[in-house]
Protein backbone atom coordinates (compact mmCIF):
# COMPACT_ATOMS: atom_id res chain seq x y z
CA UNK A 1 0.00 0.00 0.00
CA UNK A 2 1.08 3.48 -0.29
CA UNK A 3 1.39 6.23 2.73
CA UNK A 4 2.66 9.32 3.42
CA UNK A 5 5.52 9.29 5.88
CA UNK A 6 7.21 11.37 8.26
CA UNK A 7 10.84 9.98 8.41
CA UNK A 8 11.86 12.88 10.58
CA UNK A 9 10.12 15.84 11.90
CA UNK A 10 10.17 19.28 9.27
CA UNK A 11 7.77 21.14 7.35
CA UNK A 12 4.71 19.75 5.32
CA UNK A 13 7.43 19.27 2.44
CA UNK A 14 9.82 16.83 4.12
CA UNK A 15 6.90 14.29 3.85
CA UNK A 16 7.25 11.55 1.30
CA UNK A 17 5.48 8.75 -0.17
CA UNK A 18 6.49 5.07 0.79
CA UNK A 19 4.90 1.89 -0.44
CA UNK A 20 4.72 -0.19 2.46
CA UNK A 21 3.44 -3.57 3.24
CA UNK A 22 -0.84 -4.30 4.03
CA UNK A 23 -1.53 -3.94 7.50
CA UNK A 24 -2.38 -6.77 9.18
CA UNK A 25 -5.21 -6.33 12.02
CA UNK A 26 -4.31 -7.28 15.85
CA UNK A 27 -6.93 -8.44 18.30
CA UNK A 28 -9.62 -5.72 18.36
CA UNK A 29 -8.67 -3.97 15.47
CA UNK A 30 -9.53 -3.62 11.61
CA UNK A 31 -7.68 -2.18 8.75
CA UNK A 32 -9.52 0.15 6.68
CA UNK A 33 -9.31 0.47 3.06
CA UNK A 34 -9.18 4.59 3.14
CA UNK A 35 -11.78 6.11 0.36
CA UNK A 36 -11.06 9.71 2.30
CA UNK A 37 -8.95 10.96 5.25
CA UNK A 38 -9.67 14.92 7.21
CA UNK A 39 -6.51 17.22 7.15
CA UNK A 40 -6.71 18.80 10.77
CA UNK A 41 -4.80 21.18 12.32
CA UNK A 42 -2.78 18.98 14.59
CA UNK A 43 -1.46 17.00 11.60
CA UNK A 44 0.48 20.24 11.13
CA UNK A 45 1.97 20.10 14.93
CA UNK A 46 2.39 16.70 14.87
CA UNK A 47 5.13 16.41 11.64
CA UNK A 48 6.79 19.29 13.38
CA UNK A 49 6.93 17.90 17.12
CA UNK A 50 5.08 21.01 18.16
CA UNK A 51 2.26 18.81 19.61
CA UNK A 52 1.76 17.03 22.50
CA UNK A 53 0.55 13.61 20.88
CA UNK A 54 3.80 12.39 19.39
CA UNK A 55 4.00 8.83 17.29
CA UNK A 56 7.30 7.56 17.73
CA UNK A 57 9.39 8.23 14.22
CA UNK A 58 8.52 6.99 11.02
CA UNK A 59 5.27 7.35 11.46
CA UNK A 60 2.30 8.21 9.02
CA UNK A 61 0.32 11.49 10.01
CA UNK A 62 -3.50 11.76 9.72
CA UNK A 63 -5.99 11.11 12.39
CA UNK A 64 -9.38 10.58 11.04
CA UNK A 65 -10.93 8.35 8.35
CA UNK A 66 -13.64 7.34 6.42
CA UNK A 67 -13.76 3.98 4.10
CA UNK A 68 -14.61 0.64 3.92
CA UNK A 69 -13.05 -2.18 6.33
CA UNK A 70 -10.90 -4.69 4.73
CA UNK A 71 -9.68 -7.07 7.35
CA UNK A 72 -11.25 -7.54 10.99
CA UNK A 73 -8.83 -8.82 14.15
CA UNK A 74 -9.76 -11.74 16.60
CA UNK A 75 -12.39 -11.37 18.72
CA UNK A 76 -14.21 -8.15 16.32
CA UNK A 77 -17.56 -8.81 15.93
CA UNK A 78 -19.42 -5.33 15.34
CA UNK A 79 -17.66 -5.25 12.05
CA UNK A 80 -16.94 -7.23 8.71
CA UNK A 81 -14.82 -6.74 6.01
CA UNK A 82 -17.21 -4.75 3.63
CA UNK A 83 -18.64 -2.72 6.34
CA UNK A 84 -18.39 1.03 5.76
CA UNK A 85 -16.93 2.79 8.76
CA UNK A 86 -15.47 6.22 10.11
CA UNK A 87 -12.82 6.33 12.22
CA UNK A 88 -10.55 8.87 14.38
CA UNK A 89 -7.44 6.68 14.22
CA UNK A 90 -4.92 9.44 16.26
CA UNK A 91 -1.89 8.64 13.54
CA UNK A 92 -1.69 5.97 10.17
CA UNK A 93 -4.95 8.03 8.18
CA UNK A 94 -3.00 9.30 4.91
CA UNK A 95 -2.01 6.25 3.39
CA UNK A 96 -4.24 3.81 1.21
CA UNK A 97 -5.10 1.58 4.50
CA UNK A 98 -4.95 2.61 7.89
CA UNK A 99 -5.33 0.55 11.33
CA UNK A 100 -7.90 1.79 13.99
CA UNK A 101 -9.05 -0.08 17.26
CA UNK A 102 -12.90 -1.23 16.86
CA UNK A 103 -13.63 1.08 19.94
CA UNK A 104 -12.98 4.69 17.60
CA UNK A 105 -14.83 3.36 14.59
CA UNK A 106 -18.17 4.04 14.41
CA UNK A 107 -20.98 2.01 11.56
CA UNK A 108 -21.43 4.40 8.58
CA UNK A 109 -25.34 4.64 6.29
CA UNK A 110 -24.95 3.72 2.96
CA UNK A 111 -25.89 6.88 2.08
CA UNK A 112 -23.05 9.27 3.25
CA UNK A 113 -20.42 10.17 1.93
CA UNK A 114 -17.35 9.32 2.47
CA UNK A 115 -15.78 12.78 2.82
CA UNK A 116 -18.10 14.41 4.61
CA UNK A 117 -17.66 11.73 7.17
CA UNK A 118 -14.35 11.97 7.35
CA UNK A 119 -14.77 15.60 8.27
CA UNK A 120 -16.90 15.51 10.68
CA UNK A 121 -15.58 13.40 13.56
CA UNK A 122 -12.76 15.79 15.05
CA UNK A 123 -14.02 19.13 13.99
CA UNK A 124 -17.83 18.46 15.01
CA UNK A 125 -16.50 16.71 18.15
CA UNK A 126 -14.52 19.04 19.38
CA UNK A 127 -16.57 21.95 18.73
CA UNK A 128 -19.96 19.89 20.39
CA UNK A 129 -17.66 19.31 23.45
CA UNK A 130 -16.70 22.70 23.44
CA UNK A 131 -19.63 24.68 22.85
CA UNK A 132 -21.86 22.26 24.37
CA UNK A 133 -20.09 20.75 27.86
CA UNK A 134 -17.45 22.72 28.82
CA UNK A 135 -19.25 26.09 27.62
CA UNK A 136 -22.55 25.61 28.71
CA UNK A 137 -24.05 27.94 25.80
CA UNK A 138 -27.78 28.12 25.96
CA UNK A 139 -30.65 29.75 23.79
CA UNK A 140 -30.43 33.21 23.89
CA UNK A 141 -26.73 33.78 24.58
CA UNK A 142 -24.10 35.41 22.66
CA UNK A 143 -21.13 33.13 21.32
CA UNK A 144 -18.25 35.03 19.58
CA UNK A 145 -16.08 32.38 17.08
CA UNK A 146 -12.47 33.28 16.65
CA UNK A 147 -11.40 31.69 13.06
CA UNK A 148 -14.82 31.03 12.35
CA UNK A 149 -13.99 29.93 8.82
CA UNK A 150 -12.00 26.44 9.56
CA UNK A 151 -13.17 23.37 10.37
CA UNK A 152 -13.70 23.36 13.89
CA UNK A 153 -14.85 27.30 13.56
CA UNK A 154 -17.46 26.26 11.14
CA UNK A 155 -18.32 23.92 13.27
CA UNK A 156 -18.56 26.08 16.28
CA UNK A 157 -20.91 28.24 14.23
CA UNK A 158 -23.36 25.66 13.81
CA UNK A 159 -23.67 24.16 16.98
CA UNK A 160 -24.13 27.57 18.18
CA UNK A 161 -27.38 28.31 16.08
CA UNK A 162 -28.64 24.64 16.66
CA UNK A 163 -28.64 25.78 20.53
CA UNK A 164 -30.61 28.76 19.58
CA UNK A 165 -27.43 31.12 20.60
CA UNK A 166 -26.28 34.31 18.86
CA UNK A 167 -23.17 33.55 17.19
CA UNK A 168 -20.76 36.22 16.20
CA UNK A 169 -18.23 34.89 13.65
CA UNK A 170 -14.64 36.70 13.23
CA UNK A 171 -12.50 35.46 10.62
CA UNK A 172 -9.12 37.55 8.50
CA UNK A 173 -11.07 37.36 4.79
CA UNK A 174 -15.01 38.98 4.11
CA UNK A 175 -14.73 35.46 1.77
CA UNK A 176 -14.25 33.42 4.96
CA UNK A 177 -16.82 35.49 6.67
CA UNK A 178 -19.23 35.18 3.40
CA UNK A 179 -19.06 31.16 4.10
CA UNK A 180 -19.41 31.99 8.18
CA UNK A 181 -22.75 33.74 7.27
CA UNK A 182 -23.78 30.61 4.65
CA UNK A 183 -23.83 28.55 8.11
CA UNK A 184 -25.46 30.64 10.53
CA UNK A 185 -23.42 33.43 11.78
CA UNK A 186 -25.71 36.39 12.74
CA UNK A 187 -22.95 39.23 12.72
CA UNK A 188 -19.26 39.20 11.68
CA UNK A 189 -15.56 40.56 12.42
CA UNK A 190 -13.07 40.95 9.89
CA UNK A 191 -10.00 41.12 12.30
CA UNK A 192 -8.06 42.18 9.54
CA UNK A 193 -9.60 45.59 9.02
CA UNK A 194 -11.42 46.12 12.02
CA UNK A 195 -10.83 46.90 15.34
CA UNK A 196 -11.68 43.38 17.33
CA UNK A 197 -12.37 45.14 20.87
CA UNK A 198 -14.88 47.73 18.96
CA UNK A 199 -16.48 45.76 17.08
CA UNK A 200 -17.18 43.26 19.47
CA UNK A 201 -18.67 46.11 21.66
CA UNK A 202 -20.74 47.31 18.92
CA UNK A 203 -22.60 44.14 18.53
CA UNK A 204 -22.74 43.24 21.89
CA UNK A 205 -24.61 47.07 23.00
CA UNK A 206 -21.27 46.58 25.21
CA UNK A 207 -21.82 43.61 27.31
CA UNK A 208 -19.75 41.41 25.65
CA UNK A 209 -20.16 37.67 24.53
CA UNK A 210 -21.23 35.24 27.17
CA UNK A 211 -19.12 32.42 25.56
CA UNK A 212 -15.54 33.00 23.56
CA UNK A 213 -14.83 30.09 21.45
CA UNK A 214 -10.59 30.61 20.48
CA UNK A 215 -8.80 27.97 18.00
CA UNK A 216 -6.73 30.75 17.25
CA UNK A 217 -4.38 31.79 20.18
CA UNK A 218 -1.87 34.43 19.18
CA UNK A 219 -2.74 38.41 19.14
CA UNK A 220 -6.16 38.18 19.13
CA UNK A 221 -6.61 36.48 22.42
CA UNK A 222 -6.24 39.42 25.15
CA UNK A 223 -8.58 41.31 23.52
CA UNK A 224 -11.11 38.89 22.53
CA UNK A 225 -11.19 38.04 26.23
CA UNK A 226 -10.63 41.59 27.86
CA UNK A 227 -14.08 41.96 25.87
CA UNK A 228 -16.08 38.90 27.54
CA UNK A 229 -19.17 39.61 29.52
CA UNK A 230 -19.83 39.25 33.09
CA UNK A 231 -19.87 35.23 34.20
CA UNK A 232 -18.38 34.79 30.51
CA UNK A 233 -16.81 31.37 29.13
CA UNK A 234 -13.55 31.63 27.50
CA UNK A 235 -12.93 28.14 25.42
CA UNK A 236 -9.51 27.35 25.36
CA UNK A 237 -9.89 25.51 21.61
CA UNK A 238 -6.26 25.01 20.13
CA UNK A 239 -3.25 28.05 19.05
CA UNK A 240 -3.68 28.10 15.13
CA UNK A 241 -1.89 31.26 15.19
CA UNK A 242 1.31 29.21 16.79
CA UNK A 243 1.44 31.73 20.08
CA UNK A 244 0.24 30.08 22.99
CA UNK A 245 -1.03 33.68 24.49
CA UNK A 246 -0.41 34.97 28.12
CA UNK A 247 -3.11 36.56 29.63
CA UNK A 248 -3.27 38.24 32.71
CA UNK A 249 -5.23 36.45 35.36
CA UNK A 250 -6.62 39.55 36.72
CA UNK A 251 -9.23 39.97 33.71
CA UNK A 252 -10.73 36.86 35.32
CA UNK A 253 -12.06 38.11 38.83
CA UNK A 254 -13.06 41.96 36.76
CA UNK A 255 -15.47 39.89 34.86
CA UNK A 256 -16.14 37.26 37.11
CA UNK A 257 -15.20 35.30 33.98
CA UNK A 258 -14.01 31.72 33.26
CA UNK A 259 -10.84 30.24 31.15
CA UNK A 260 -12.11 26.52 30.13
CA UNK A 261 -9.44 24.21 28.43
CA UNK A 262 -10.93 22.05 25.75
CA UNK A 263 -9.39 18.90 24.69
CA UNK A 264 -11.99 16.38 23.05
CA UNK A 265 -9.37 13.17 22.36
CA UNK A 266 -9.17 12.74 25.96
CA UNK A 267 -12.33 13.65 26.57
CA UNK A 268 -13.36 10.88 24.17
CA UNK A 269 -11.28 8.65 26.10
CA UNK A 270 -11.96 9.05 29.63
CA UNK A 271 -16.14 9.98 28.91
CA UNK A 272 -16.78 7.51 26.18
CA UNK A 273 -20.74 7.69 27.04
CA UNK A 274 -21.09 11.35 27.24
CA UNK A 275 -18.95 11.48 23.94
CA UNK A 276 -21.24 8.83 22.30
CA UNK A 277 -24.53 10.81 23.37
CA UNK A 278 -22.61 14.39 21.76
CA UNK A 279 -22.98 12.35 18.93
CA UNK A 280 -26.12 11.20 18.68
CA UNK A 281 -27.43 14.54 19.05
CA UNK A 282 -25.74 15.80 16.46
CA UNK A 283 -26.79 12.87 14.17
CA UNK A 284 -30.25 14.06 14.90
CA UNK A 285 -29.08 17.82 13.67
CA UNK A 286 -28.13 16.44 10.52
CA UNK A 287 -30.99 14.96 10.02
CA UNK A 288 -33.00 18.02 10.69
CA UNK A 289 -30.45 20.42 8.46
CA UNK A 290 -28.79 22.08 10.89
CA UNK A 291 -25.44 20.95 10.60
CA UNK A 292 -23.81 20.90 7.24
CA UNK A 293 -20.07 19.50 7.11
CA UNK A 294 -18.17 21.63 4.36
CA UNK A 295 -15.81 19.92 2.52
CA UNK A 296 -13.78 23.03 0.62
CA UNK A 297 -11.26 21.30 -1.48
CA UNK A 298 -10.04 17.24 -2.03
CA UNK A 299 -6.46 16.35 -2.41
CA UNK A 300 -4.30 13.46 -3.61
CA UNK A 301 -2.34 11.11 -1.47
CA UNK A 302 0.96 12.82 -3.30
CA UNK A 303 -0.37 16.22 -2.49
CA UNK A 304 -0.32 15.55 1.09
CA UNK A 305 2.46 18.06 1.72
CA UNK A 306 0.66 21.32 -0.13
CA UNK A 307 -2.66 20.31 1.71
CA UNK A 308 -0.91 20.63 5.06
CA UNK A 309 0.91 23.78 3.80
CA UNK A 310 -2.54 25.20 2.93
CA UNK A 311 -3.51 24.27 6.57
CA UNK A 312 -0.82 25.61 8.24
CA UNK A 313 -0.57 29.12 6.40
CA UNK A 314 -4.36 29.23 6.91
CA UNK A 315 -5.38 29.30 3.68
CA UNK A 316 -7.96 26.72 4.18
CA UNK A 317 -11.74 27.45 4.63
CA UNK A 318 -13.80 24.62 6.26
CA UNK A 319 -12.48 21.01 5.61
CA UNK A 320 -10.07 19.40 3.56
CA UNK A 321 -9.49 15.79 2.51
CA UNK A 322 -7.12 13.66 1.17
CA UNK A 323 -8.69 11.21 -0.95
CA UNK A 324 -5.96 8.04 -1.55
Amino acid sequence: MRAIRCNQYGPPESLVVENLPDLEPPPGHVVIDVKAAAVNFPDVLIIENKYQFKPPLPFTPGSEVAGVVRAVGAGVTQFKPGSRVVAFTGSGGFAEQALAPVAACVPLADGVDFELAAAFTLAYGTSHHAVVDRGQLKAGETMLVLGAAGGVGLAAVEIGKALGARVIAAASTDEKLATCVKHGADATINYSTEDLRERIKALTDGKGPDVIYDPVGGVYAEPAFRSIGWRGRYLVVGFANGEIPKLPLNLTLLKGASLVGVFWGDFAKREPQHNHAAFEQMTGWIGAGKLKPYVSERYSLEDTGRALRDMAERRVIGKIVITP
